[in-house]
Formats: C-alpha cells, structure tokens, sequence
C-alpha cells in the first residue's frame, strides 16, 4: 500500500501548505514523489523515531499536519511515550504512518513486527487508529484523517484492491453478502481479510458467509450491526494479538449490547510458537491465520 499511500500525501499537500511530511529515514522507492514536490516541508529526522515525534508536536502546536512516517515496530514501540505524552495528552494533529503491520517484514524478524500496535495505540486518549484492508481503502481514510484534525495511526500493508459494492457501517465495512440465508459472520481487521476470501472459495463455504472488515479502533459498533449478529456464528481474524486488538475490543461491545454470538472463534497472532522466522505467509500459518486454516475453522464453527 506504499504506493497508494505516497499517492494520496501528494494529492493532499498540494491542496494544503500546512502539511508537514517527516521520515525516520525510510521509504525508498516510494517516497521521492514527496520529497520532490514538498521542499523543506519533507523532513528525514534520520534514525531518531522520538525525536521525530517530538519536533511533529511542536511543529502540530505551531498550526502544522504532521506525517509521521517508518515502518510500523519503528514509528510505535520506540516513540511511544513521546505520542502519548505530547500529542495524545494535548489532542495534536500528529499522524503516525507504519509500513508493514503484523508481520508484513516477515524474515527480519520480532523486532520488525507490529503484532501489538493497535493494542498500544487504540487505547491512548484522543486517537483513532485506521486499518485499511485494501488499497484503494488509503484515499478515504486519509481524507477522514484530516478531517478529523486529531492523532492518528494509519497501519499499511499488502492488500488487493477492495469490491465494489463494500458497505460502510460504522467502524465496519461489509466486503461479502451471504447468498441466502447466512450460516454466520466473518469479521477480519486489515489485509488478512484477503486470506479469508480465499477461504471462501472453497465450494462448500462460498456463499454462506457475511464478511465485513474492521476499519478503525476503538470499535464504533451500530447497534443494529450488533443485533444481526447475534445468536449466530461469529469468526474474527487478525494478524494482531487478540489481547487489545479486535476480538477482545468486539466481544466486549457484543456483550455490551446483550448481542452476544452463538459462536465465537479468534484467530490472531500468535508470536512465534516455534521460535523460528520466516516469511509474512509463514507466520500466517503458523497462527492459523492462512486460507487453508481459517477454511477448516469456518467448517468447525457452523
């Protein structure tokens, strides 16, 4: 989603003089656009994450937009306490960008996953964390970044582009419609949601299942959403531990509304349950998160 992103930046800043855009000095291949049409509005802080975020809330308190770009462990864990601090406490236009959330750098390793960051980040005062599942996803959400004016995390991955026909409610997105009468609910945070159509394919499933996405946390749950779920299988998936992150932030909304499933099933990041790495699909499988998995679960739960 690098691609469509940097896109998107270039559309916004040349309609907005007021956007700052920072890099902790990554994005190559990607991010020329940028530095070419912004001057000394693009700004590489070099390998310093809390410094960055120190100079993009000052620049925020000046009357500033300030991008924050890195890749996901990077731009979350190392300037934590400086986003929380200086802008969530002071509700500053600051916007965290992390490239490869989950385990998108894959063999690099745990200290180039982000299977935590929506935990971290959700729960902090005053932010709105957003999780595209498809490309063409980065446009709006973007637009509702800067119309919201608030602190902000947007988690980028590798995702198709989205269907046509998906329908926005609330915090969801429906991306598939049971054919007739449906067997349950697939609910799937970020570009998982591709493995879960895959899974879909499979003749004996295609058809029976309503799919939505979960496009931003903390959860906005509509309670007619809720009440349609409920007394029915439900299926969340995503590449995020469950602890902070949809299925737990869910089931407490569920519950909330006295809309509990009749069945519930997580599937999420398990860290490294062997201790070995590998590539993005490679842990997928081995927190049951690849299509062959979540085919077999979605035949358990029904």
């Amino acid at each position: 989603m690098r691609k469509e992103f940097s896109a998107g930046i270039e559309r916004l800043v040349k309609a907005d003089d007021k956007i700052i855009f920072i890099t902790g000095d990554l994005g190559y291949n990607a991010l020329e656009n940028l530095q070419a049409i912004m001057g000394p509005r693009f700004i590489n802080a070099g390998v310093a994450e809390q410094n960055m975020i120190g100079m993009a809330a000052g620049m925020a308190y000046k009357g500033f937009k300030v991008f924050c770009y890195s890749i996901a462990p990077f731009a979350v864990y190392r300037c934590l306490e400086q986003f929380r601090n200086d802008v969530c406490l002071h509700n500053m236009p600051v916007f965290i960008v992390g490239n490869g959330g989950g385990y998108g750098y894959g063999i690099m390793g745990s200290t180039h996953h982000a299977i935590e960051d929506l935990a971290c980040l959700s729960g902090l005062q005053n932010v709105n964390t957003y999780i595209p599942a498809f490309a063409d996803e980065i446009d709006p959400m973007l637009d509702q970044i800067m119309a919201e004016n608030r602190p902000a995390y947007l988690r980028l991955g590798a995702g198709p582009k989205t269907l046509d026909d998906a329908e926005q409610t609330g915090t969801f997105k429906q991306i598939v419609r049971a054919e007739t009468g449906s067997a349950g609910t697939v609910v799937a945070l970020g570009p998982v949601a591709a493995n879960v159509l895959t899974a879909l394919q499979q003749p004996d499933l295609a058809g029976r299942f309503d799919v939505f996405t979960a496009t931003n946390l903390p959860l906005d749950l509509p309670r007619e959403l809720a009440q349609r779920w409920a007394g029915k299988p439900l299926l969340i998936a995503e590449e995020h531990v469950s602890i902070g992150g949809l299925a737990q932030q869910l089931s407490v909304q569920l519950l909330t509304q006295g809309a509990a499933p009749g069945r519930f099933m997580s599937l999420s990041a398990q860290g490294y349950p062997n201790g070995l790495y590998g590539d993005q699909k490679y842990h997928q499988q081995q927190s049951g998160l690849d299509p062959e998995n979540i085919a077999r679960c979605l035949r358990e739960l029904v």
